[in-house]
């Protein structure tokens, strides 16, 4: 028999694995685009109504989330969401019609939030700060490793439909241990573990209530103005190093890669780090190295290493800055509230991460893609003025 602290970290080693699952879709479809849209007979342009109806689902389902983890329990709601998006990558592998990809990102969006919006709250409420961040390094390992399995999948006769066909083996595998883990959810709880989600099972609070919750509004802000920083890195850095810094188009695609490098080596040892700072200061930590890497941007500094330290160094301090604010929610807020705080979380990151980057690319379009420093700069001082703000409000509220 295992005891409760063996069971407990199985379960953990089994949520990590389903965090890999929620990163190795999320670098497939623009991997496979390029080759996608000439098999599909659409533009290239379209990749952007998929994305868009994936985040529209996701957002959704990040919303309800604390609605059906508190029905259904997070064991189900992750395993049926896992399902979803096994079925719908398979989907992906078998359409030839740009319609039918459009109806299969409605399953995968609303799978791929509902895993996060849950599997956070868990981890949050359950584990340490230091777990929060590896398990993001480990959505990290998903999304750095598909792109080599979709490469890998264009250089045969197969080619696209191959990449989501193997992605997809390994989602219904995943599945298949999440089943089988199932008793872990219930044998891996302390007593007291049990007692937390019995409160939770009390009310769900409306939309509205929750954002009456002092501070809740700022720590949206600070949220939707981080992940508009990650994800303009995350979309733009190659057309920047191209236009800006005269990079070639194959240079600058192999240099961007090391921003999601950066992050992931940034979670990975901030999980370390984690064990001696709260969260709040490891927001501070990352937030430093930021600027930081936002100081060198405007150096007029055209060398190639330079230009990769920057890199590195922003996706470093990025590392713990998503991590540590959604361990923080159920401290700085009430614990019972945290799963529907942290589906609101997700859904103003999904928010700034799907509209920022095309607001930046229209803008830099009419101007130049040389406004990348100021921009990131101004995203940069409203993250940290709310960020700011929430903190006077949260230590305003335990004051009274």
């Amino acid at each position: 028999m295992l005891s409760v602290i063996q069971m407990f970290a199985l379960l953990l080693a089994v949520i990590y694995l389903t965090f890999i699952s929620l990163g190795l879709p999320d670098s497939l479809l623009g991997s496979a685009w390029p080759k996608m849209h000439l098999d599909l007979n659409v533009p290239v342009s379209y990749m952007g109504i998929v994305t868009m109806i994936i985040s529209a689902c996701t957002i959704i389902s990040s919303l309800f989330s604390d609605r059906l983890t508190k029905k259904f329990s997070t064991k189900i709601v992750t395993l049926v969401s896992v399902f979803l998006t096994a079925i719908a990558i398979l989907g992906f592998s078998f359409t030839r019609n740009f319609i039918v990809l459009c109806l299969l990102a409605v399953p995968y969006g609303l799978g791929a939030g509902a895993i996060d919006a849950a599997l956070n709250n868990y981890v949050a409420n359950h584990y340490s700060s230091k777990h929060m961040n590896w398990l993001h390094c480990f959505w990290g390992v998903g999304t750095i490793a598909s792109p080599y399995v979709m490469s890998y999948a264009l250089s045969t006769e197969q080619s696209w439909p191959l990449g989501y066909r193997i992605i997809s083996y390994v989602q219904f595998g995943i599945t298949l241990i999440l089943f089988l883990s199932l008793p872990l959810w219930n044998k891996g709880k302390s007593h007291e573990v049990e007692k937390n989600e019995e409160e939770q099972n009390t009310k769900v609070l409306s939309f509205k209530e929750k954002l009456k919750m002092k501070g809740l509004i700022y720590l949206l802000f600070t949220f939707l103005f981080y992940c508009s920083i990650e994800s303009i890195f995350i979309q733009w850095t190659s057309t920047y190093l191209v236009n800006a810094k005269e990079f070639s188009n194959e240079l600058a695609a192999a240099y961007a890669s090391f921003f999601f490098i950066g992050m992931t080596l940034g979670r990975l040892v901030s999980g370390f780090i984690s064990q001696k700072l709260n969260d709040k200061k490891m927001i501070i930590f990352g937030s430093v190295i930021i600027f930081m890497g936002i100081i060198l941007l405007y150096l007029p500094i055209q060398n190639h290493i330079f230009t990769l330290i920057m890199l590195i160094l922003i996706g470093f301090g990025c590392g713990p800055i998503y991590p540590a604010i959604i361990h923080a929610t159920p401290i700085f807020f009430d614990k019972k509230e945290s799963q529907g705080i942290i589906g609101l979380e997700m859904a103003s990151a999904y928010i700034g991460s799907t509209f920022m980057p095309p607001l930046f690319g229209i803008i830099s379009k009419q101007i130049s893609f040389q406004i990348l420093p100021y921009v990131i700069s101004i995203l940069f001082v409203l993250f940290m003025t709310f960020f700011i703000l929430l903190l006077k409000k949260i230590e305003k509220k335990n004051k009274d």
